[in-house]
């Protein structure tokens, strides 16, 4: 029977209920119980079944879903007798943290305060209860969405005890999306206010809590234990390159093939749909794919970046683009389908983003943007130096449409490109001012100013021209030492077409005696034609009257072009 893919459905009660589209991962209920950790921290990147298997968790344990195994049969779990005899026996807690985007801390710390006064009232039953004392119904009742931060700090941990009280079992707790808050503290400058709330929270819900048995947490990044997870000595972290739970998050090569026969698709899909979708590495375990893309092509059977465009792209976004030249240069070379060499410390220190661009790379392999290859060495530090490329194409292909979207407010640039590869130097002065100008405006978020690290727009530009050309050009950048010896070249792919040599240099009055910009632009041509740059294109078959030779001159943020 071919089952109906729903999409964004998240709780595991309905998927199940209506029969809908499911791929078994019940074995982590057993994989994670049998590992006997007090707290378990999984990172995921984002849509790849953490809510949904954490509602699992809970359908499977809460005594709130007792009687509730129909939901199981028939899954592995249900094939384990044990584990039988263990649906709905726990008091569970289960909250997410996926929904607090806020902009100010006052409100995040308002929209907490409401999930844990919702997470109160499903458990109101306990102001009924015997077996608490008059004192703690009080305090129960306190739990208001105008508490303090003491009191919020404190909301989970007075919780569990009334549940254990009532049951006489110790509670299970699941936070989902924990550091959703965090990445919005960070972007909107409240990170060190937020993080001292929160290692309050996670100190008293899971260290210094004598009525938890368990807990799970999930969530994009491992933040560092220096933020917010110095007081937990009992938490075992799992990230993609640990081994543990490979197979949870996530689906094996196995399981999508086996979904695209059942949903009536011709075998002869499989490749594309590798190709789209395959590329994530967990632990030692190769071809992962995204759920969310994969589920979004059986249902609407046509290739697009689903996964890449869904959301969340915003930090990302703002790191490449406000990086500096060596990390943008890095770029580069991976849209051209290469590798970078990286020392990954996989716990972030998002106050070290903007200023550590290997904490950048951490961020980028977390998050499913980029794949580990292999380890190249391990460190004095133990910290492992990965080769990492990007994951497959639909992140290829979001992060071309990302760099597009910073010159879309510009025209200049693809008007620019016209005018280049028609030999209309002319229209190239007119339009690369325009380019330049937008360009160091919008790279010029790093530490120095564009005017004194022209770099900035050296490199969005090529990120420009490698988006803009990539189905007809193969382009090709080079630093050998320092701005003035960079060049670009646009090798086409049908050698028919023309090829475009450019060479930048700054201006400098005690180089040459150069007198301005002209000049520059002439020793820039000087130094083409002195390091035979032309070479390479001729001997590739491009005749020499194609090969369009052109010196770019800079000054602050003024631009002039020749042509030789």
């Amino acid at each position: 029977m071919t089952r109906e893919v729903s999409i964004g459905t998240q709780d595991f009660g309905l998927l199940r209920e209506d029969q809908c589209f499911y791929i078994d991962k019940t074995a982590f209920i057993k994989e994670w119980w049998e590992g006997k950790d007090a707290v378990t921290l999984i990172t995921r990147p984002r849509r790849f079944g953490k809510t949904l298997n954490m509602s699992m968790l809970d359908y499977f344990f809460s005594n709130q879903h007792a009687g509730r195994s129909d939901l199981f049969e028939g899954l592995e779990i249900w094939q384990d007798e044990k584990f039988r005899g263990m649906q709905g026996k726990y008091p569970v807690i289960f909250l997410s943290f996926a929904g607090v985007k806020q902009d100010t801390y006052e409100k995040t710390r308002k929209q907490i305060n409401k999930l844990l006064v919702r997470i109160y009232e499903q458990h109101s039953y306990l102001l009924e209860s015997d077996n608490l004392s008059g004192n703690e119904k009080q305090s129960f009742q306190n739990i208001k969405e105008d508490m303090d931060e003491v009191d919020a700090g404190f909301a989970l941990n007075q919780l569990s005890v009334f549940l254990e009280k009532h049951y006489g079992r110790k509670v299970l707790i699941f936070l989902d999306e924990y550091d959703t808050p965090l990445q919005e503290a960070y972007i909107n400058g409240y990170w060190n206010e937020l993080t001292a709330f929160i290692r309050m929270m996670f100190n008293n819900t899971f260290k210094t809590n004598p009525s938890m048995e368990r807990a799970v947490m999930t969530g994009i990044t491992r933040v560092s234990r220096e933020s917010i997870f110095s007081d937990l000595n009992n938490l075992i972290v799992v990230t993609t390159t640990s081994d543990l739970y490979a197979t949870s998050f996530g689906f094996t090569e196995e399981e999508v093939f086996a979904a695209i026969k059942e949903q009536g698709i011709a075998e002869c899909e499989q490749a594309e749909v590798k190709k789209w979708y395959d590329g994530f590495t967990f632990g030692t375990v190769t071809d992962i794919y995204n759920p969310w893309s994969i589920t979004h092509y059986l249902k609407l059977r046509k290739f697009d970046s689903y996964w890449a465009n869904s959301s969340g792209n915003g930090l990302v976004g703002h790191l490449l683009q406000s990086g500096d030249a060596d990390l943008k240069m890095e770029f580069e070379n991976l849209l051209r389908g290469g590798f970078v060499e990286v020392a990954i410390d996989e716990q972030i220190i998002f106050d070290q983003l903007d200023t550590d661009i290997d904490a950048v790379w951490s961020l980028l392999l977390a998050s499913g943007y980029l794949k580990y290859i292999k380890i190249i060495q391990e460190t004095n530090e133990d910290i492992p130096v990965y080769q990492m490329a990007l994951t497959n194409f639909e992140v290829k292909r979001m992060f071309h449409n990302l760099i597009k979207g910073w010159f879309k407010k510009s025209r200049a640039l693809s008007k620019f490109v016209t005018a280049m590869l028609q030999g209309d130097v002319r229209s190239m002065n007119y339009y690369i001012n325009d380019v330049a100008l937008y360009t160091f405006s919008s790279f010029d978020s790093g530490n120095q100013p564009s005017e004194k690290e022209p770099e900035r727009f050296y490199h969005g530009f090529v990120l420009g021209l490698l988006v803009e050309n990539a189905p007809d050009y193969i382009v090709k950048s080079n630093r050998e030492s320092g701005f003035g010896r960079y060049d670009v070249v646009l090798e086409p792919k049908d050698k028919n077409n023309v090829a475009v040599i450019l060479e930048f240099k700054v201006y400098d009055q005690e180089y040459d005696g150069e007198k301005d910009l002209s000049d520059t632009a002439d020793n820039a041509l000087a130094q083409i034609e002195e390091k035979k740059y032309t070479a390479d294109l001729i001997g590739q078959g491009i005749a020499g009257e194609k090969i369009f030779k052109y010196g770019l001159a800079f000054k602050g943020k003024k631009c002039f072009i020749k042509r030789g």
